[in-house]
């Protein structure tokens, strides 16, 4: 054991001598590298993009605010399977988006592009960032961020699914059917880049949410929390989860906020689960060390 902790730190002396070598000039020239191949790959995805907008808006963009959406014939679906009458049922959406510049859709096709060349490039982007903070790590920090890449694109797309197909259909829902006043007053017709920016923020914000077990994973390894702070500090937590779902979610609805709030909670409970393993195997290296 003596002899490998011995190895251990000569490695470590080898590689620090190694990084010393690598001026700030040289650090920001590699950084550089890593941002052109990253902006060329998100590039070439958003020209995939948007060569076929027209589809994505019809197919993927529109559809949580159509009456049709899988979201919606599913629940009810299940609302009679447990004969539940129409109780999961939710009132059919009729949303018509206007334009009140010229440049609207062309700019709106643009968002959809770079937005959605983002969301399908997220797992190059990180491994690019990957590389770059690679060579400052450790062969113990290597070893345990083996698969990082793979589980944090699986926790973005989770995100991003959950607040496509649950999160926007249930927004867009009460927000077609609100109404100000009993006089019709108010004609409902929201714009297309408001639609747009909104259902970008859900899948965006969810996404992001989803990547909590991940970050709890990296700060417990680092030692900046454990369980027990998770413990300790949880109902603040739980406060802080339910401004944040209140952040994410557009509408005013509970029904929409309890949505979101709910999953981030679950991931909270795994993320204290998650540090506690952590800190067993942080334990456990150190008995080994001593």
């Amino acid at each position: 054991m003596a002899e490998t902790k011995k190895k251990y730190l000569f490695n470590r002396g080898v590689e620090s001598d190694h990084k010393a070598e690598m001026s700030f000039i040289d650090h920001l020239e590699a950084l550089r590298w890593h941002i052109v191949r990253s902006g060329l790959v998100w590039l070439a995805a958003a020209i995939v993009l948007f060569i076929n907008v027209d589809w994505i808006f019809d197919h993927i963009i529109f559809a949580p605010a159509e009456s049709n959406f899988i979201t919606y014939t599913g629940l009810c679906n299940i609302s009679h399977y447990l004969k539940l009458g129409d109780a999961l049922c939710m009132p059919p959406v009729n949303i018509q988006l206007q334009g009140n510049t010229i440049s609207g859709p062309f700019m709106s096709a643009i968002s959809i592009a770079m937005v959605g060349g983002l969301i399908v490039a997220f797992p190059y982007l990180f491994w690019e960032l990957w590389l770059f903070i690679k060579p400052a790590l450790s062969p113990k920090e290597l070893k345990y961020s083996r698969g990082s890449i793979f589980w944090i694109s699986i926790c973005f797309f989770t995100g991003a699914l959950f607040g496509y197909f649950l999160l926007a259909p249930f927004t867009f829902n009460f927000l077609a059917n609100f109404n100000l006043g009993t006089k019709g007053a108010y004609k409902y017709m929201p714009t297309l880049d408001d639609y747009i920016d909104t259902l970008n923020d859900i899948i965006l914000g969810c996404g992001l949410s989803f990547e909590l077990p991940i970050i709890a994973y990296v700060l417990t390894k680092i030692g900046l929390i454990s369980a027990d702070f998770l413990k300790k500090y949880r109902k603040y937590a739980f406060v802080i989860i339910l401004i944040v779902a209140a952040i994410i979610t557009p509408s005013p609805d509970w029904t929409s906020q309890i949505i979101v709030a709910v999953p981030l909670l679950l991931l909270y409970e795994i993320s204290v689960f998650i540090a506690k393993k952590v800190d067993k195997d942080n334990i456990k290296k150190e008995k080994e060390w001593s």
